[in-house]
């Protein structure tokens, strides 16, 4: 069942199944993020890890672009487009605890950028093009282009791309791994919530933990990552989930998750 709900007209809220798709509804402006955008994206992927029923977000575009970054008119009047000490649209500083989805038509450009660096899995379309063109605007990427971007790139590719400001097109990501999956124009959103469904057959702790993991590691050293990984994945032994997993693969049927 669908439930269609709005934050605000400039945010857009669809709920079916335990998949959450948020759209950024500011076509006119190419999505361009404004404070009831950056406020509104905030808490539904608020509501998103709040919700027990919720498993998957997907963040996406009206109109058939991704987001094209920061409401440079918003910038000039002096408006405020960046959650406080969170970042744009809560994203940059705080990334969602559940796992979320990018689903890229058109342009993801500067903040929007960013945005998809903060989701966790991407879907694109072919067609799409990417960028940081901040120093073009007298800015730095810093709501997390700089920092994350030579994580999932390579380094001197990152820094072309921050010191250019220039476009690259799909392809050219999804070669270097930062794509997922790259879809015909017009087919990013479905092919991400088909993506997301699949995510959210599995039980709910695992998916956590697991997210948790790939992302804290960076910072562990090599002689401590078994331990504090055990932290965090440890109780899934001893789960309700982890047995219900076994008894319905051994009874041949789908599994009931109860998220404990």
């Amino acid at each position: 069942m669908a439930v269609s709900t709005g934050l605000t007209d400039k945010v857009l809220v669809d709920i079916e199944d335990a998949v959450m798709t948020v759209t950024i509804n500011r076509p006119e402006v190419r999505n361009a993020v404004d404070r009831d955008v950056s406020y509104g994206v905030c808490a539904a992927l608020d509501e998103l890890d709040f919700r027990d029923d919720l498993r998957v977000g997907v963040l996406t575009g009206a109109g058939g672009t991704f987001c094209s970054g920061m409401d440079l008119k918003a910038f000039v009047r002096g408006e405020v487009t960046r959650v406080r000490e969170r970042g744009i649209m809560g994203l940059a500083r705080t990334p969602t605890a559940k796992p979320l989805i990018a689903a890229v038509e058109g342009f993801a450009l500067a903040g929007g950028f960013e945005a998809m660096l903060a989701c966790d899995l991407t879907v694109a379309a072919r067609d799409a093009r990417f960028g940081l063109p901040e120093v073009t605007r007298g800015l730095a990427a810093a709501a997390g282009g700089l920092l994350r971007l030579p994580r999932f790139v390579p380094p001197r590719v990152a820094m072309q791309m921050a010191l250019t400001g220039e476009h690259v097109d799909a392809e050219f990501l999804e070669r270097h791994g930062l794509i997922n999956e790259l879809v015909e124009p017009g087919h990013a959103l479905s092919a991400a919530r088909a993506l997301a469904t699949r995510i959210a057959r599995n039980a709910p702790l695992a998916v956590a933990a697991s997210k948790r993991v790939i992302l804290d590691q960076r910072n562990w050293a090599d002689d401590e990552s078994f331990e504090r990984q055990e932290q965090i994945t440890g109780g899934l032994l001893t789960s309700a989930d982890a047995r219900e997993g076994a008894l319905a693969f051994a009874e041949k049927r789908a599994p009931v998750w109860q998220g404990r």
